[in-house]
Order: structure tokens, then sequence, then C-alpha cells
């Protein structure tokens, strides 16, 4: 490294003073000048050390480990790492560190200098070297490549935490769960989930997220920014990864698949979701009727049953629903489209749900079993009204004299008679 190589030098004043005491001419700085670079060592001496550099020669070996260097000085520094040797704390936050130039970069951080631009998008960095990898971002090299898989990278520790994939490293285990990762800065987002920290907060909600690309995504909500358009729909979104997710649909990519019957899922979380039908687990409770769900957003929208809220409207008839689905299941009433067809006798509904009830009939499948006597159902709801006379609940009532009955069907049939007493009379309701 430079640094080393300008130990060895001597100072501007010092050459100087050098050849008035030895009588030396001007042109000794021409005669030690390296070939390949230009650069002037003061002496001969000084001038075979740097030409190491140019020509890969590492002389010092580590007895530990077999790395090798190019300067004694950085073997020092490295068996360090061996030792778990750290001399140089920083005074302000006590923190150790193996180098001093690593301590001195450190301190930056406290200070917060950053004196390295970039002249082409204006960010700047606490030193030059960090700057250099920057720039590769608007030069697009990637000079670190993967000798497995042929993948580039602007930096060499990312090749070396992206080389773990392959060779199925995790050395960074956590010590609360057991879940290993390749680098330790996963470790430590990770250990987020269990310390529940969130360091990153938007300063318009104040909603926090304990990783900062999140925040970053929660911030365009705000902005309204989609800057990712897919070109087949032209539907756009806040980030990159969504966008690559949307395109499945078009590709029909499920690359998330149930290890236990095979369905598979463009998303890992719908699939998560998938594997609690198998596990049986609910982890999601209502607090006020004790009833469980495998989905959040599906807890979510049977709370509205309790708050009784409805925020999805039709804008034709103003009835609302607690959820968008229902709302759009609804307005094929409205439009008389029935977009869900059976491909073995071609009839149309206008619910998914629907359609599979109906294709049953076909099957023969009847999946809805009692368990008091055993009979079999095609539709669930007609399995809830066989339990009534199990339980002898009648939920159907006349308003007119309070008779009640199991089934809607037979409620209809007697309001028939309260009608034909009473020709010009309306229509009589009942209730649930």
């Amino acid at each position: 490294m430079e640094q080393i190589e300008e130990s060895e030098e001597l100072s501007e004043g010092e050459e100087k003073n050098h050849h008035v005491q030895t009588g030396e001419k001007s042109f000794t700085r021409a005669k030690n000048s390296c070939p390949q670079t230009g650069k002037t060592l003061p002496n001969k001496k000084s001038l075979k050390l740097h030409m190491r550099v140019h020509g890969g020669e590492k002389m010092h070996t580590c007895d530990q480990c077999g790395k090798s260097f190019t300067w004694k000085e950085h073997l020092k520094d490295h068996i360090k790492i061996h030792t778990g040797e750290k001399p140089h704390t920083c005074d302000k936050c006590g923190k150790s560190f193996t180098l001093k130039e690593n301590l001195n970069r450190h301190i930056k951080m406290h200070t917060g200098e950053k004196p390295h631009t970039c002249d082409q998008c204006g960010k700047s960095f606490a030193y030059n070297q960090n700057l250099k990898i920057h720039m590769r971002i608007h030069t697009g090299e990637k000079p670190h490549t993967c000798d497995h898989c042929g993948k580039s990278f602007t930096r060499k520790y990312s090749l070396n935490e992206h080389t773990k994939i392959h060779t199925g490293e995790k050395p960074h285990t956590c010590d609360q769960c057991g879940k290993s990762f390749v680098c330790n800065g996963k470790l430590k987002i990770h250990m987020r989930i269990h310390t529940g920290e969130k360091p990153h907060t938007c300063d318009q909600c104040g909603k926090s997220f304990s990783l900062k690309d999140n925040l970053n995504r929660h911030i365009k909500i705000h902005t309204g920014e989609k800057p990712h358009t897919c070109d087949q729909c032209g539907n756009s979104f806040t980030c990159n990864r969504s966008l690559k997710i949307h395109m499945r649909i078009h590709s029909g990519e499920k690359p998330h698949t149930c290890d236990q019957c095979g369905k598979s899922f463009t998303r890992k979380e719908h699939l998560n979701e998938h594997m609690t039908i198998h596990s049986g687990e609910k982890p999601h409770t209502c607090d006020q009727c004790g009833k469980s769900f495998t989905r959040k957003d599906r807890l979510n929208e049977h709370t509205k049953i309790h708050t009784g809220e409805k925020p999805h409207t039709c804008d034709q008839c103003g009835k609302s629903f607690t959820r968008k689905y229902h709302l759009n299941e609804h307005m094929t009433i409205h439009s008389g489209e029935k977009p869900h067809t059976c491909d073995q006798c071609g009839k149309s509904f206008t619910r998914k749900q629907h359609l599979n009830e109906h294709i049953t009939i076909h099957t023969g499948e009847k999946p809805h079993t009692c368990d008091q006597c055993g009979r079999s159902f095609t539709r669930k709801d007609h399995l809830k009204i066989h339990m009534k006379t199990h339980t002898g609940e009648k939920l159907y009532s006349c308003d007119q004299c309070g008779k009640s009955f199991e089934k809607k069907d037979h409620l209809k049939g007697h309001l028939k008679i309260h009608n034909r007493d009473e020709p010009h009379a309306s229509h009589s309701s009942f209730s649930l």
C-alpha cells in the first residue's frame, strides 16, 4: 500500500538535505524512477521495494493461514486477526481496531467528515477508497468475478459473501434462535427481530422499520412515486422487487413449491401462508372473540365485523363491503359479467367460489362432512343448514306470526300464507 511505501521514502526536506550532504546530483531522481508509473523513489532500495507491487511478489507469508503479503508490515497487521489484538481504540465510543487506518476511518463517523465527493452525483464519502468503489456504479465496472457462476461484483467483499452461497458456508449464527447467515451484516439485521429495534423512521408519518430499504420503499407511498413499470400491462410499482414478482403473473413462473402437496406459488409469503393449512397453525387471533386465522390480512378483515367498518362501497347502489374482493364480486351484478366458466358444461358464474362449488356436481365430490352423522355435502352452506337438524336451531323467523324455520326456502313458502290472506299486503320480511 502507498502508506507503507511513503514510510520508507525520504521527505522532500530530507531528500534535499540528503543531496547536499552526499553531493548527489539532481538526476538521481530520474535514476530511481519506477519505469511503469514514473514514480520517483529516494534510493535504489526504496525502488526495489516499490517494484514488488508491479511484480506481484509476496515474500511474507502467514504461518497460520498461508496468506502472503508484499510488505512485512502488512503481514504484522494481518497476524492481529489471528491473535485478536486490537491496539487502536476510539476515545469517543471505545470501539477498537486492528489497524490505525481503520480507526482513522471510524473517527470520521463521529466528526461527520466526508471530504471525498463524487463529481457525477454529488455523494460524499469519508475516505477515498469508498469513493473509488462508488464510482463503479457510474462506470458499470465490476472487477470481481465469481469463478463458480461468473457473476461479477463491484467489491471484493461482496464477492466473498456471494461465494458462500456456493460453498454453503454460514459462519454467523444467531444465539437466540440458531439461524445462520453468510455474513455478519445479515446477522445484525436479523437480530432486530429479537430486539424489536427499528432504527429507520419515516419523518412524515413516524412509522419505523428495521431495514433502510423498507423505509425507502415506504417513503414512496407518501411521494406517490412508482418508477418501476411493467412493459406488458403498464402496471407500476414503488420498487423493482415488486415488479419482478408481478412479472411472474405474465410468465406463469411459480418458484415456491410446497413439499407436502406440490402446490406452487409466485411469492414466498404465499407459500408460508399455505403451509399453515398442513400444520393447522392459526397464529393470528381476534382479541374480541378469540377466533384464529392463518393470515394477518384475514384477521384484519374479520375485525371489521366487530367494528362494523365497511370501507368498500358500490358507486351504483351504495351497498358497502368489508373486503374489496367482495365489492368486485358484487359489481358483476350490475355489469352482468360472469367471468368464471365451467369447462365441462359451459355454465358461467359471477364468483370463482360458485364455480368451484358447481364443479363438484361433475366430479361427485362432497368435501363437507357432518361430524355427527357422516352425511356429506358439495357446499359448506348446505352443511351449515343440515347441522340445524342436529341442534334444532331455527334462524328464519316470520315477523308476522313469530313461527321459525330451519331453511330460508321454508320461510318463503310460509309467507305465501299471509300474502294469500292479505293479497294487497307488501312482501313480508324475514330476519336472520
